[in-house]
């Protein structure tokens, strides 16, 4: 697990979805560039905090 989903610093909404949603901002720009190799790892890391942060997440 590269990310506690569970850490106190990810207990705000607005944090969360700034998180997953810099990394994915940065694939469209990397995208538009023509640069795929990037928009592939940026992309992948934004879907990965998605997942980290929404789905594994224990709101308890």
């Amino acid at each position: 697990m590269l990310v506690d989903p569970n850490a106190p610093f990810f207990r705000s909404l607005w944090v969360r979805i700034l998180c997953v949603f810099v990394p994915l901002a940065w694939a469209g720009v990397e995208i538009w560039t023509g640069n795929p190799f990037w928009a592939l790892l940026s992309g992948a890391a934004g879907l990965y905090l998605a997942y980290e942060l929404f789905l594994r997440r224990d709101p308890g």
